[in-house]
């Protein structure tokens, strides 16, 4: 099978300032992309850089790049609409980056909350570019539900048609929301150049959802039926802060490694393979 997909990951982390150490999430979203896909090599862009003991385990086995944050969305005008979205500029500075480095370098990018549960089958490092599939989202305001491909896995050979066209066509389409131009325009564009993407059903990359019942699945309770789950993703800006609380109670301060070890959970078991030893303590 001619895999045009090379077997090297992206991540992108630190477009913000640092004011809290590496956090054990971040550590085991690599440590188990390394330990189940055997990655020939990881790239790691950051603007500012991390610190911390997980950041001092892990580091040895990134290639770093520090990038520029992207200069339109620096001087994009968000305005009182988008007030909300503004404090996950960082973000919006990735959706670029992450498809820049994907052109150039082809490969696998992911989110940072993201957990790697089996080794990518070669039947998609043969396709040109693959995206996967989300619930169907609201649009603004209105009861209006559209389709959605989450950019939070993306996966692209080098110089990806697809690639380039979504990526000229970000600007334009940019609007200071989450999704227009990360999730909505892909499935947009894919309905144009069908031959250009691979769409893996939600399950593939997003076993559970950006829902209440999805996160509580994801950390309060126990799904041991991940049959055709390559990776979770975490959907950490809905619930990561203690003050966050209209999706759960749920918040970083409790993932901790005895917590991962103690209690039996749907992430906790996928993360708990790939811990530091037992007598390395919290970061």
């Amino acid at each position: 099978m001619n895999t045009i997909i090379p077997n090297q990951f992206h991540f992108i982390f630190g477009l913000k300032n640092q004011r809290e150490p590496f956090h054990l999430v971040h550590y085991l979203c690599i440590e188990s992309c390394r330990r189940v896909n055997q990655p020939d090599k990881i790239y790691f862009y950051y603007h500012k850089m991390p610190y911390g003991i997980y950041w001092e385990r892990i580091k040895r086995h990134l290639t770093l790049e520090q990038v520029e944050l992207v200069p339109f969305i620096s001087k994009f005008p968000y305005g009182f609409r988008n007030r909300a979205c503004k404090k996950y500029i960082y973000a919006h500075h990735s959706d670029f980056i992450r498809l820049e480095k994907l052109i150039q370098r082809g490969g696998i990018y992911a989110d940072i909350d993201t957990i790697f549960v089996k080794k990518f089958p070669d039947l998609l490092h043969s396709k040109p570019f693959v995206l996967g599939r989300e619930d169907d989202i609201f649009v603004g305001k209105s009861s209006r539900k559209m389709p959605s491909l989450c950019n939070a896995l993306v996966m692209s050979q080098k110089g990806s048609e697809f690639a380039k066209i979504w990526l000229d066509a970000m600007e334009k389409e940019f609007d200071g929301t989450w999704s227009k131009h990360s999730t909505l325009l892909p499935y947009k564009l894919s309905k144009k150049y069908p031959d250009l993407i691979h769409i893996e059903p939600s399950r593939t990359f997003y076993r559970h959802m950006w829902t209440i019942e999805g996160i509580r699945n994801l950390f309060e309770e126990c799904d041991r039926d991940l049959d055709g789950v390559i990776s979770m993703h975490l959907w950490s800006h809905l619930w990561w802060s203690k003050k966050r609380m209209d999706f759960s109670s749920f918040h970083e301060d409790l993932i901790t490694q005895e917590h991962i070890r103690s209690i039996d959970t749907t992430y906790n078991l996928a993360a708990r393979p790939f811990l530091p030893r037992r007598e390395d303590k919290d970061g």
